[in-house]
């Protein structure tokens, strides 16, 4: 099934255990799958990945310690799939949406956003979740070499993003900071969010 033209794209980025995941998915329970659907880049690179190395894609998907074994193997996998084709994932990651509002719950290099910015110029905004090494430390990120240091999580440090979300515990409520992103999806949904 090919993919409607979105209205809005929501496209977020952060550094591992910063909590995109926990952000994204609170805006879709609050707009409704009816309207905005997740989309994951790393969904497709992982299936791929799997089917290629006769490795387990659910376990890919998990977030537990099957992941992390292959973790850097995949990433300089699908660095190398980036070299051949910066919008692979993009494009797959997006073949099936069908609704107004797209949020990209997982960009993680200029690659991604400059994909979304190009093929949707008009409907793509850039979010990124923020949180201090103290607060993903609690959540159980813990550095490692090769990961932390690379393109994967540091590629889009110092971009300029349209919103920026900070998930921690004394920050402003988390409704409070998404209000703005709230609105601009409902409006830009139109006659979808009744």
């Amino acid at each position: 099934m090919a993919s409607a033209e979105p209205k809005i794209i929501l496209v977020f980025s952060g550094k591992r255990k910063s909590g995109k995941d926990y952000v994204t998915d609170f805006i879709l329970k609050r707009l409704g799958s009816e309207i905005c659907c997740i989309l994951r880049l790393s969904g497709p690179l992982k299936k791929q990945y799997a089917q290629d190395h006769g490795l387990d894609y659910s376990e890919l998907l998990a977030a537990g310690g099957y992941k992390e074994t292959h973790r850097a193997d995949m990433i300089t996998w699908g660095e190398q799939q980036r070299r051949q084709d910066p919008g692979f994932f993009c494009r797959l990651a997006t073949e099936a949406a069908q609704q107004p509002v797209w949020i990209v719950s997982d960009a993680r290099r200029r690659s991604d956003l400059r994909w979304f910015q190009t093929e949707y110029p008009s409907q793509t905004r850039c979010v990124r979740v923020q949180a201090s090494e103290e607060t993903r430390a609690d959540r159980g990120w813990r550095f490692t070499a090769g990961i932390d240091d690379a393109e994967s999580e540091c590629g889009l440090d110092g971009e300029k993003f349209d919103w920026i979300i900070t998930n921690e515990a004394d920050a402003p409520a988390l409704e409070e900071q998404l209000e703005n992103i709230l609105q601009l999806a409902s409006h830009a949904a139109g006659p979808h969010n009744s």
